[in-house]
């Protein structure tokens, strides 16, 4: 009778487990379908290779989730971006951020200007990028990965929050630092952060 039970109690135990498996393929298979839209801008496996679109992969989890917060309630703007956003749901937004915050993040080229990465570097540390995006500059939580962002892209997110064009999370400690960068400065710490190893 035991034996019996034990063979039920694994056997209920491995359906359940199946179960899981299939809701959670099923849930896979949703999130890469909505995730598909996203490549077309966004890239195969969440890295751009395209001029201005940022790449998504190793983003974190909660930034991902609040960008696309902030663009379906429109605080920011993004003629590709609002009606994307608007037609997905909360679970949408979670199912998405998880997705591509486990992705590998891009993998930066060969730095070619040693030299402006090495003025970069110290733009970094004179304005603290650290202490909001982590000392591998991976982001955490709500702050976003700048390591490895696409170099242009980088340098129009400082000139937007430079110019206030640009709102969301951190926008008052990004429009405060940015706001104070010099035209020279962007350009070294955006090429610092996107070689950045």
């Amino acid at each position: 009778m035991r034996r019996q039970f034990i063979s039920h109690a694994i056997s209920a135990a491995a359906l359940l487990a199946l179960g899981a498996l299939s809701a959670s393929a099923a849930d896979n298979a949703a999130v890469q379908e909505k995730a598909a839209v996203c490549s077309g801008c966004h890239g195969e496996n969440g890295i751009s290779q395209t001029e201005n679109i940022p790449s998504l992969a190793g983003q974190p989890d909660q930034f991902l989730q609040w960008q696309l917060v902030f663009f379906r309630a429109g605080s920011r703007k993004n003629e590709q971006m609002q009606p994307i956003a608007e037609a997905i749901t909360n679970e949408d937004v979670r199912s998405l951020g998880a997705y591509y915050a486990a992705m590998t993040p891009p993998k930066p080229a060969e730095d070619k200007d040693p030299d402006l990465s090495k003025k970069g570097a110290q733009v970094a540390a004179g304005r603290r990028c650290a202490s909001c995006h982590t000392d591998s500059f991976a982001g955490t939580k709500a702050v976003a990965r700048i390591a490895g962002q696409r170099e242009e892209y980088l340098v129009k997110a400082l000139q937007d929050y430079k110019a206030g064009k640009r709102v969301g999370g951190g926008v008052a400690a990004m429009a405060d630092v940015a706001y104070h960068m010099s035209d020279e400065e962007i350009t070294a710490v955006t090429h610092y952060l996107a070689y950045f190893k």
